[in-house]
């Protein structure tokens, strides 16, 4: 507790160097934080710090602590009267042990601190929040940035509930790292994970990929899906799909193939309508090398899968798959996605504001870097299974490829923040790939949830 209670109050300083400092605690070992880190910023820091313990009661060694360097207690009228004044709130009321939704009689506190842009620091996690649950409650205390210890927890990584989070600072207090079946993607496993070319690549040994995407009523989605592969570095695109729109992706991008030929991998199901549909995918998936499935195509789904093949849902297809309801699958996501996973032993892409990656030979799911929400149109997803076609034609292994396309489109689109449309931030992925290549030759755990700032992202 002391040790955490040191990180705390660090960081605290650093949030916020002068000024009074509000620490607002539970009952619990969470407050207990709050607490010596109080003491620690009087004693140490000679701030100026107040403790509201919100349940009446706190921990018992902590009130001793704080008391001994003449900490004031202040009760709720206090509080309303002096908070105007207060330079941070030190949010240590539930933590990791807490349940969803903050206790009612703090309700008006958290409505004021965001009134008044109070900058708030949870310890471990925004009060109001539940540390395995993606959700965001109606109230909570959201925090300005957070502190958690050992490993960040789903409610850091996963929408809505990161977005009550702030910037997220993962502090080492010698705690041994729990094992988990989440891994956050950082970009340094990007970097160390990208198929990057040698002096002795050609564009055969960099991936061929067939493509067949589009339809007369969706002929966007065949360019959008050629645009994400080429810009993610396809070494040669085939596309077979109907003729007007090969004439249509050529005058746009000319170094693609029309017709068929040898591929390593194969992007099917954007854009088709259901009409011929069938047709088109069973030949697809007889030539058993891995493919992208996305969209219309995902419908026809055989019992078995090529090895190594890719499922690119959003919630409500990967709800008509598994038979269930669109908000059965935004309950619980990372359940879900792994139950389909599991379900055609391959590899589930679930797309999303935050996007799970299942993988059911490792029994894990992987969170791809956030984006902005600006991605949140029609056509991200045709661009997102391009990308994850390429990765697939270079021999990457599909969850490799669906956590490193998801994570590049995101950081394109970071460099793109706007309403620009899919196409264009798919122009943005090579200069991701530059800056990429520059951080390629640090070593790195690939994916390790080491202590570390995911604010960076």
């Amino acid at each position: 507790m002391l040790r955490a209670a040191d990180q705390v109050a660090e960081l605290a300083e650093r949030m916020v160097p002068s000024g009074t400092i509000l620490v607002v605690v539970g009952p619990g070992n969470n407050g207990g934080d709050g607490l010596f880190a109080a003491r620690k910023l009087v004693r140490d820091g000679r701030r100026q710090v107040m403790v509201w313990p919100v349940a009446g009661t706190a921990h018992p060694q902590g009130v001793v602590a704080a008391r001994q360097v003449g900490i004031r207690f202040l009760n709720d009228l206090e509080v309303g009267r002096l908070l105007p004044d207060i330079a941070l709130v030190i949010d240590g009321i539930t933590g990791i042990g807490g349940r969803t939704g903050l206790p009612e009689n703090v309700h008006w506190f958290a409505e004021m601190c965001d009134v008044l842009k109070i900058p708030v620091l949870a310890i471990d996690i925004p009060s109001g929040l539940a540390a395995e649950d993606h959700h965001r409650p109606a109230h909570v205390l959201a925090a300005t940035r957070t502190i958690t210890f050992a490993a960040p927890k789903l409610c850091h990584l996963a929408q809505p509930a990161a977005s009550a989070c702030g910037d997220v600072e993962v502090a080492d207090i010698g705690l041994e790292l729990p094992k988990s079946n989440l891994r956050q993607m950082q970009r340094m496993d990007v970097a160390r994970w990208w198929p990057w070319p040698t002096p002795y690549t050609d564009k055969y040994s960099r991936g061929v990929l067939g493509i067949d995407t589009g339809s007369d009523r969706y002929p966007g989605a065949a360019v959008l899906s050629v645009t994400g592969a080429v810009y993610s570095g396809a070494g040669m695109i085939r596309f077979t799909g109907p003729d007007r729109l090969a004439d249509l992706i050529l005058h746009k991008l000319p170094s693609v193939t029309a017709g068929s030929g040898r591929v390593e991998a194969w992007l099917v199901g954007c854009g088709w309508s259901e009409e011929g549909a069938e047709q088109r995918f069973g030949p697809i998936l007889e030539s058993g090398v891995p493919l992208v499935i996305d969209a219309d195509a995902l419908r026809y789904l055989p019992k078995r899968l090529p090895e190594g093949s890719l499922l690119t849902p959003h919630a409500g297809e990967l709800a008509e798959l598994l038979g269930i309801s669109r908000p059965e699958v935004e309950d619980d996501p990372v359940g879900k996605a792994y139950e389909a996973a599991e379900r055609w032993e391959t590899t589930v892409l679930l797309k999303g504001a935050t996007q799970y990656i299942a993988n059911p030979f490792e029994k894990r799911v992987t969170l791809a870097i956030a984006g902005p929400s600006w991605t949140a149109q029609a056509g991200s997803g045709d661009v997102l299974a391009g990308i994850c076609g390429t990765l697939l034609a270079a021999g990457l292994p599909a969850p490799k490829a669906a956590a490193l396309a998801a994570s590049v489109q995101a950081m394109a689109a970071a460099r793109k923040p706007g309403p620009f449309p899919p196409d264009v931030v798919a122009q943005a992925i090579p200069e991701v790939l530059v800056h990429l290549a520059e951080l390629g030759d640090q070593p790195v755990l690939a994916g390790d949830l080491t202590p570390r700032s995911i604010a960076a992202q």
